[in-house]
């Protein structure tokens, strides 16, 4: 039997300081209809009561994507000890293992990620979110960009609807549909950095609508590690793939955040891709991520993604229930 989820909700009331015994310190500003908001009045660390948790939780869940500013007092360590308070953080990454096991530096010097992604849908298990914290900064520009696959699978027309909810889409970590040429490629990525993302070959096939795991919300699942549709040619996988992925970062669909040092973002990596916005020249920039373990993406049909190449075993744990109830209830 199927159970329906509700949306999650969180009211001013409830996200602010209270007098009762327990409650959550901290506002929640909403920046936009369908995704983002700003965090204030919290003090991120190992040291955050439940109360305080479960508001950052569940700001997480209905905004998809939350921030916090001056958080200048977390250092790798800390920012690790206050992920663990989320969930199980996994391994820096799957293939780049050079800069340490816990967080992954997000370097301008070893590239920039300015085309649309989810992080590491290319293995089973995609993270259920994303830790990031801002470092060094350059003087102008860098800022980054959420969009809500939420959003964007509720604005498609029913027919495009049913399209994606039975279209399966093949990720791989040496795809990029963004990279199409030798000169996009020398910029986005140093030679030796690229050899090292792609070191171990790993290729999943994830349903393009999945299932919320928690909210039961149906979410596209798409951005620049898709490298085909399941039965589809290669240039109908092209066509679809643009008609489904501008759809899915239509601006309506936005949240763009103007980082300062020590700010702090984590966004709902199962609900939403990402766009770093290289504008800022040469200058140097530099953000610190940790990963979150997440479950295996199931469709409204309650088929789980497929494995093709590569083992993510040591890269993260499969955290939760694999969420098949509640799918066919959700449109």
């Amino acid at each position: 039997m199927s159970t329906a989820f509700a949306k999650p909700t969180l009211t001013n009331a409830a996200s602010t300081n209270g007098a009762a015994a327990g409650a959550a310190r901290g506002t929640v500003t909403p920046l936009g209809a369908h995704i983002g908001a700003r965090i204030d009045g919290i003090t991120l660390g190992e040291h955050l009561d439940p109360a305080t948790i479960s508001l950052i939780r569940q700001a997480l869940l209905e905004h998809k994507v939350i921030f916090f500013r001056g958080q200048n007092h977390l250092d790798n360590d800390s920012q690790y000890e206050f992920a663990q308070l989320l969930g199980t953080p996994t391994t820096a990454h799957p293939t780049v293992k050079s800069h340490g096991a816990k967080v992954l530096p997000i370097d301008s010097d070893l590239g920039k990620a300015n085309s649309w992604h989810t992080d590491v849908t290319f293995v089973d298990r995609i993270p259920k979110a994303s830790i990031l914290r801002a470092v060094q900064l350059p003087e102008y520009g860098g800022s980054t960009t959420w969009a809500s696959g939420v959003a964007a699978y509720n604005g498609l027309p029913d027919p495009l609807k049913a399209l994606a909810e039975n279209l399966w889409a093949r990720h791989t970590n040496v795809y990029d549909y963004a990279a199409t040429s030798a000169e996009r490629l020398t910029e986005d990525r140093t030679a030796a950095y690229r050899e090292e993302f792609q070191s171990t070959y790993f290729e999943t096939e994830h349903p393009v609508v999945r299932v919320h795991p928690e909210t039961g919300e149906r979410t596209l699942v798409l951005g620049h590690f898709v490298k085909n549709f399941v039965g589809l040619s290669t240039e109908q996988s092209n066509g679809v793939f643009k008609l489904l992925q501008d759809h899915a970062i239509k601006l309506e669909y936005t949240t763009r955040w103007n980082w300062e040092a020590g700010d702090v973002a984590i966004w709902d990596n199962r609900a939403t891709q990402h766009y770093a916005i290289a504008d800022y020249d040469d200058q140097y920039r530099r953000l610190e991520r940790i990963t979150l373990a997440g479950d295996i993406p199931v469709n409204i049909h309650g088929e789980r993604s497929r494995s093709i190449a590569g083992d993510a075993s040591e890269y993260s744990v499969i955290e939760g229930a694999v969420a098949a109830e509640g799918a066919s209830n959700n449109s």
